[in-house]
This record gives C-alpha cells, sequence and structure tokens, in this order.
C-alpha cells in the first residue's frame, strides 16, 4: 500500500518535463544554461553585500596595489590572479571598485564608446549580479575583468592613453569649483573641465554632483547615448563603492562628456546634435507647475507611441508639453518613450536601435534620482527628442507597431513554455515575441523569464552590449506600467540571447581558472 501511495503521490506532484520547463528558468536539458556549480569554488557573495549603499563600505587601506594588478597582469592569467586573491580574503567591493579606478586610469573617454564600453558595462555587469542568484554572482564581474584587459590592449595599440596627473595649480579653490567647472563645460574646454571637476570631485556631495552631471550628460546627441549612460552609470557604481573613489572617474566623465565627435566647438556653432537642448531649455518653461499630479492615461501613451514613430525630434519634444499640459501622468509619458524605444528594436534590431533602450534607461535613472524639477522635465523633454534621432527616416524601418503585436496562438495544456521561447529567440525572434506575449499572459510576474535571459547572457553573451542591454531593459520592465509590461519584455527578445546561440569561452576559462576543467 505505501509503494502504491508513493507511485500515485509521483504521478500526481512530480511535474512532467514540459511542464517542469514551463516552470522554471533553470533547466538545463531545455534551456541550455550549463552548470556553474564550479563557482562554489569561490567565496559566496550575499545579495545583501552586493547591494549595501557607500556607508556600510569598508576597505583596506590602500586599493592601489589591487588596481596595479588588474593593470599588469597579463589576460591569460587575470582570473587566476583574481580567484587567488577571492580565496585570501578579496571582496567583491574591492574587486569591483579596482575594476571601474583601472577602467578609468587606462581608457580614453573620447569617443565614448567602443573599447571605452569596459567602463560603461561595469555598472551593468554589478547589476546582473546584484540580481543574480548567489551561485551566479562572480561571472558578470569575472566577464568585466576580461574585457577591461581586451580594452586595455586595444587602448595600447590606438597610443596607449593613461589618466595624467592633476595640474594642482590650476585646480580652483571650493568656493569657485562649481562656477569654473559650469563655465568650462559651457565653453567645451577639456583642460579647463578637468582642473575644475577635480576641485568639484574634492568638495561637492555627490547629489550635488550628480545635479550637475546629468544635465550635461543629455545637452547632445553625439555618441548616441552614451554619454547619458556613463553618467548614470558611474554615478550608481560609486554609489556601491564609495565616493572616496570619485575623483579619477569624475574626471574621466567630464572628458567624455566633452567629446565633440570631429565637430567644431558647440559653443559656437549651430550643430544638430545640440539643437534639442538648446530649444527644450525654453520648452520646459511651458509645462504647467504642478505637472507631475496628472492622471494616467493609457490613451496618451498609445498617442505618444504614434508620434514618435513619425515625428521630429522637435514634435516629439512638443507632443510630451502638450500631454503633460493635458493633465497626462508621468508615467503615461514613460510608458511611450519606453515602449517607442523597445519598438524601434522590432522595427529595426541592430546597434542604434539597442541604444535607444539603453539611453532611455539611464535618462530614466537620472530623472527618478534628480530632485531638480526643471532638470526632470528636461530629461522628459530630451529623451523624447532623442528617440527621433535614433530612429532616423521611419519609411526605411519594417512596418510593425508594437501595440498591435498579437500572442501567439497557445495549445490545449497551457502558454508557451521557457524552453520555446529561448529555442526561437536563437532563429525566429518575431515568434518568440509573440510568445513572450502568450507567456506574460499566463504569467503576470514573469520571474522565471526574468532569471532564464540572465543567465543566457552569462552564458552566451560575447560583448559589452549585450550585458548593457539585459540589464537596462530587465530593469525597466518594472518601471513600465502593468499594461505594458508584456509588450516591453516581447520587444526586448529582439536583442537578448537565445539557448541555440553559441556558449562563450568565460564560462570555460573560469572553470579552468578555479581548477575545475
Amino acid at each position: 500500500m505505501r509503494d502504491t501511495w508513493k507511485a500515485f503521490s509521483v504521478m500526481i506532484y512530480l511535474p512532467t518535463r514540459r511542464r517542469f520547463l514551463k516552470t522554471t528558468a533553470w533547466a538545463g536539458a531545455g534551456l541550455g544554461l550549463g552548470d556553474f556549480s564550479f563557482l562554489s569554488r569561490l567565496p559566496s557573495v550575499s545579495a545583501q553585500e552586493a547591494k549595501l549603499g557607500p556607508k556600510a563600505v569598508r576597505f583596506r587601506p590602500d586599493i592601489e596595489p589591487l588596481v596595479q594588478l588588474l593593470e599588469g597582469s597579463p589576460r591569460a592569467r587575470l582570473l587566476e590572479e583574481v580567484a587567488s586573491r577571492l580565496r585570501r580574503g578579496l571582496s567583491y567591493r574591492e574587486l569591483l571598485t579596482a575594476l571601474l579606478l583601472a577602467g578609468v586610469r587606462n581608457i580614453n573617454p573620447q569617443p565614448v564608446g567602443f573599447k571605452f564600453h569596459s567602463v560603461l558595462v561595469v555598472n551593468s555587469a554589478h547589476l546582473a549580479s546584484v540580481s543574480s542568484p548567489d551561485s551566479d554572482r562572480w561571472l558578470p564581474i569575472f566577464w568585466a575583468l576580461d574585457y577591461f584587459k581586451s580594452a586595455q590592449a586595444e587602448d595600447a595599440r590606438e597610443g596607449d592613453w593613461t589618466m595624467a596627473q592633476v595640474e594642482e595649480a590650476k585646480v580652483p579653490p571650493a568656493d569657485k569649483a562649481k562656477a569654473a567647472f559650469v563655465e568650462a563645460m559651457d565653453n567645451w574646454d577639456g583642460a579647463a573641465a578637468d582642473a575644475a571637476v577635480t576641485g568639484l570631485a574634492r568638495t561637492a556631495g555627490a547629489h550635488e554632483l550628480f545635479e550637475i552631471f546629468c544635465r550635461y550628460g543629455v545637452r547632445d546627441f553625439r555618441e548616441i547615448g552614451h554619454k547619458a549612460i556613463y553618467v548614470a552609470n558611474s554615478w550608481r557604481t560609486l554609489q556601491a563603492i564609495g565616493w572616496q573613489h570619485a575623483e579619477p572617474v569624475l574626471r574621466s566623465l567630464a572628458a567624455a562628456l566633452l567629446d565633440r565627435s570631429g565637430d567644431s566647438n558647440p559653443a559656437k556653432a549651430d550643430l544638430e546634435a545640440d539643437r534639442p537642448w538648446r530649444r527644450n531649455q525654453s520648452a520646459s518653461g511651458k509645462i504647467r507647475r504642478d505637472w507631475q499630479d496628472g492622471k494616467p492615461s493609457a490613451a496618451a501613451t498609445t498617442d505618444l507611441l504614434e508620434t514618435l514613430r513619425h515625428a521630429s525630434a522637435d514634435e516629439a519634444s512638443d507632443k510630451v508639453v502638450e500631454l503633460l499640459n493635458r493633465g497626462v501622468a508621468p508615467q503615461s509619458v514613460w510608458d511611450g518613450l519606453l515602449c517607442a524605444a523597445g519598438e524601434l528594436l522590432v522595427r529595426r534590431p541592430g546597434l542604434v536601435s539597442l541604444h535607444a533602450l539603453t539611453c532611455s534607461n539611464a535618462i530614466h535613472f537620472a530623472y527618478e534620482t534628480s530632485a531638480n524639477d526643471e532638470t526632470r522635465r528636461l530629461l522628459l523633454l530630451q529623451n523624447a527628442a532623442f528617440l527621433p534621432m535614433f530612429r532616423g527616416n521611419p519609411q526605411r524601418l519594417k512596418e510593425i507597431r508594437l501595440d498591435e503585436l498579437q500572442p501567439a496562438e497557445t495549445v490545449k495544456d497551457g502558454a508557451p513554455g521557457l524552453d520555446e521561447i529561448f529555442a526561437d529567440v536563437s532563429h525566429s525572434r518575431m515568434s518568440a515575441a509573440r510568445k513572450v506575449l502568450a507567456y506574460v499572459k499566463a504569467n503576470p510576474a514573469p520571474e522565471e523569464f526574468i532569471k532564464a535571459a540572465r543567465r543566457l547572457v552569462f552564458l552566451k553573451g560575447n560583448n559589452s552590449h549585450d550585458y548593457k542591454f539585459s540589464s537596462a531593459v530587465l530593469e525597466d520592465y518594472a518601471h513600465v506600467s502593468a499594461a505594458w509590461r508584456g509588450r516591453f519584455l516581447a520587444a526586448s527578445v529582439f536583442n537578448l540571447r537565445g539557448s541555440g546561440d553559441k556558449d562563450n569561452e568565460l564560462v570555460k576559462r573560469t572553470r579552468a581558472a578555479l581548477g575545475t576543467g
């Protein structure tokens, strides 16, 4: 009788393989997620340790030897060297700190892209770590370490840029540093900005610095949004590692924000990349004073989404002003902006479109973080203006509307499973997107999808955009209203990794570095 009851219990309570694949993201056979048990040879990093703010950070007295280790170790040996030190007590935060500092000291911030992604991606890797199970937490950081060495080698081939020593005699006193920095940035004067930001970094508070930098991060469209991304990512990483490390980071950031992409001095010219900022400083003043008290409106979101399909930069900004003055809630405007960026990726998959999402993520973070009403209005208008600039000629895009995308037809035993979705990501992204809509309808809190998407990046991601994009879009999923989340997540599969993609070499190398392969 006991054996009969046991068999009956198994039949009732153990899921079939198909049901199992639908309810868990950790099905290695169905999703090709691999075995990361080799990471158990490293010290565990709890979510709490990875998330604590700067007040809780305790460092060894001098981080410099670790920075020099990252700078000087050959790429082929770095993971082994770091693993050895982790086993001897090196902390997650110390390693994250050294990684950021090594990047800003050794990688030229002009242009703000290409090899400089090794700096931009540090916060994205950190966000991926924080959001991961304890068992996976080291992999994104190990990937970023290896990528730094690749970028460092590329920088050496291109002239071997290194951050110069501060010219102390030119650093303004505390009471003049802010004015000197603003003047230098407005005049696009790199030498003056470097001296001024050094004084500012030594005397100003973190939030005061952010309020200054986040405006300069969106004042021009050069480098397809990387300036706004660097502002957000550097500030967020400094919040994690501690502001005692701010000076070299802010010097690098100031130089990045002054990148002109070969243009003449924008302070003395009328260039397309600068026009939205100049216009929106006036336009933002036309928004009603109680603009943050508006009411949610799905119709307004759809209206904005339609406008962004064909509008110019000026028309896009004007539409936001109109909606806010009609009493539409800023959240409904953000729904339109974020979904428009997602739709652009569906209509034209590729690097430019994915940056519409990562840039919008950075601007949304700045909007959520700023305490200045004028700055927040400007951020909304600049994000709206940037999207048509990302889009370009609408006639060159596929005729697809995110709000009209239909979910896949479901089979009789339920919605598509994660195995089906991520298999399709590798060979038919539109099919995957339609299956995501059906999946989210059946799973309104699709945490397993998000976990699986992130882990597939760890296993199969092979460039910085895999980390930057996935960290941004999986974060912004929660920033979109519930009615739009399924469509936003469906758009994400146009740049996520699928289960049929080729594995990267990092897992193999990390396993070998830990002495398990």
